[in-house]
């Protein structure tokens, strides 16, 4: 800091109020000390004629450096503060002041090293995952869906039962998708992986308050392992997907879910098989031309829960191991991607690329058995697609390029050498450059494109660049994954956490979700804290909310004065392109924030 601290000016009012031409935003979790620090001004002030300083227990001082960037539509003027050199753990007060000494804003955050610890924040998005289970939920205290399910688009087996009870539901209805769920867990799986000290035992298997002497990360990856075997339930028989958007006629809690699919209001639903041909029981149909994309997570999943819970549960490990070599085999006979059954809607995941399942499920098997055959395979899929073709792009469909990181570059990098890792690092690198490049020409530096989802995109770049950090020490992308994580916890033009958190931890979180459990008048263990954790889908372009069917705000836009042409978010149940919380999205937390919480991480 360029001065020495002064006495807390009495004249920074921390209830100022929020003037139109002035808006502050911080990362609301929070810095680490060595964090790249910084926050974003907009508004319709020319940044030479306001000050900004920093308050804090031992006085006030002034900031490093104020850069002026390119306006954000709506405001005039937009700027960076960096205030990277303050490293005292504290709470502090950011102020902004006019020529003649008025405030015109101020907003709060906090220095330390446990930002992302305290009040337990790390692991909140566990909360919310325990809470989308299917089956018996240990959050409202109820069983649903104990019917599930008949079979449907298959030629040899139509009509039959199979108990496939269990598992999460998708995001706010109670659908469930063998394709984002597979992709949670190994999601979970691997931030486990990367940081296992840090997870905490504080729940038993079935999800209740009582310690079992396993992490609760663990735990819940294995609720959805228990559950993909039950979607594996025979030699060669993959399902796919649990229900359809006749869901969508029902908007209560799981437990009391009516809808009739013609064998009973609440009574079983169908289940889809994982198909290499066009699948959809109504007016729309998936364009489905393989088996890889889904029976390869499959694979990679039941591997790496092979390696892992081969020192807790050895059976479990190796019905996961023998399971995982069976389905890699029929799905590298079967190339090309499995995507979501539609129904009424147009509405599905449409999944377009397949070898990254395959190198990832390669490389998962190789780490387990060391066969020669798995490294060749996961190198030669891996190099027909480089880079996820979402960055850099300006768009995508939605879920086209899925999963939205590519793990595979990971793990092949970090068990090879030479020439084969040299190639990797630079695949990864490429991918990283875009997104950066891209985001450039913003005062967000932000470069992920606005589709439906966009925070989960935002997340896996975020993960991506911080592998690389630990697989290179190479710094050059940390500029742009700071600017990600902290765009996630309020550093965004809406100053908006999209993680759904507790008032103690942030100014300004979600409160409006699309979710039953905070449109309904519950009580007990239900209502919004038990969607705490929750990502949200995030902003998207104007273009594609204004296309969207039944899309709607029931109440006034809170940030009617920073939404632009191009881009909108809302905080609003009736909006569920940019609110409603999602299994997937809030399962790939978790690497990220276990490296944040681990004393391990590299920085």
């Amino acid at each position: 800091m360029k001065n020495k601290y002064r006495a807390l000016a009495a004249a920074v009012c921390l209830t100022a109020p929020l003037l139109s031409q002035a808006a502050l935003r911080v990362n609301q979790a929070g810095y680490l000390t060595d964090d790249l620090k910084s926050a974003v001004y907009l508004g319709n002030l020319n940044p030479s004629d306001v000050s900004f300083s920093i308050s804090g227990l031992e006085g006030v001082a002034e900031v490093d450096s104020v850069v002026t960037g390119a306006p954000w539509e709506p405001a005039d003027y937009s700027a960076r503060i960096w205030f990277s050199s303050l490293t005292t753990p504290g709470d502090y007060v950011l102020a902004m002041k006019d020529r003649n000494g008025a405030v015109l804003d101020v907003i709060r955050f906090y220095i330390g090293d446990d930002a992302y610890t305290r009040n337990g924040l790390y692991e909140l998005p566990l909360n919310y995952i325990r809470q989308q289970r299917c089956g018996y939920n240990p959050v409202l205290g109820t069983t649903c869906h104990t019917n599930d399910g008949f079979v449907v688009e298959s030629d040899s087996i139509d009509g039959r039962h199979y108990d496939v009870t269990g598992g999460w539901h998708d995001a706010s209805d109670y659908l469930q998708y063998l394709t984002t769920s597979a992709n949670s867990v190994y999601q979970m799986l691997y931030g486990y992986l990367k940081s296992p000290t840090v997870w905490s035992d504080n729940h038993d298997a079935r999800g209740d308050k009582n310690p079992n002497g396993v992490a609760d990360i663990l735990d819940e990856a294995r609720w959805g392992l228990e559950w993909m075997m039950k979607m594996n339930p025979e030699d060669g028989i993959y399902f796919n997907q649990i229900a359809d958007d006749r869901d969508h006629k029902y908007a209560g809690l799981p437990a009391g879910d009516s809808v009739d699919y013609g064998r009973g209001p609440g009574l079983d639903r169908p289940v889809y098989t994982c198909s290499s041909h066009p699948t959809g029981l109504m007016k729309y149909k998936n364009r489905s031309r393989g088996l890889a994309s889904s029976v390869g997570k499959f694979a990679s999943s039941f591997a790496l829960g092979a390696d892992i819970f081969a020192g807790i549960d050895s059976a479990f490990a190796n019905e996961l191991y023998r399971r995982a070599k069976a389905a890699y085999d029929i799905a590298k006979a079967n190339p090309g991607e499995c995507q979501t059954a539609p129904g009424s809607s147009p509405y599905f995941y449409e999944e377009d690329n397949w070898v990254d399942d395959l190198e990832l499920a390669a490389i998962s098997l190789y780490r387990k058995n060391r066969e020669k055959e798995y490294i060749t395979d996961a190198v030669n899929y891996g190099r027909m697609e480089p880079v996820t073709p979402w960055m850099g792009a300006d768009s995508a469909r939605h879920y086209q390029w899925y999963p939205f990181v590519n793990l595979g570059h990971a793990r092949i990098t970090e068990m090879t050498d030479g020439k084969i890792r040299d190639e990797f690092i630079r695949n990864i690198r490429s991918g990283l450059d875009r997104v950066t490049q891209r985001g450039s020409d913003n005062i967000f530096n932000y470069g992920i494109p606005f589709i439906w989802c966009s925070n989960n995109l935002c997340v896996a770049f975020v993960t991506q660049a911080m592998i690389y950090r630990q697989l290179t020490g190479d710094n050059r992308y940390l500029a742009a994954e700071t600017a990600a994580r902290d765009w996630l916890f309020g550093l965004n033009p809406w100053g908006q956490t999209m993680i759904i958190v507790p008032e103690e931890i942030t100014k300004s979180s979600p409160t409006d979700p699309h979710a039953a459990l905070s449109n309904t008048s519950l009580h007990g263990k239900a209502g919004r804290h038990a969607l705490v954790g929750g990502l949200v889908d995030g902003p998207v372009y104007t273009s594609i909310f204004n296309k969207l069917w039944g899309v709607t705000l029931r109440r006034d836009d809170a940030f009617k004065d920073f939404q632009n042409s191009t881009v909108v978010y809302h905080d609003d149940y009736s909006d569920y392109s940019t609110n409603e919380p999602t299994l997937d999205g809030t399962a790939s937390l978790t690497y990220m924030l276990g490296r944040l919480a681990s004393k391990n991480t590299k920085r």
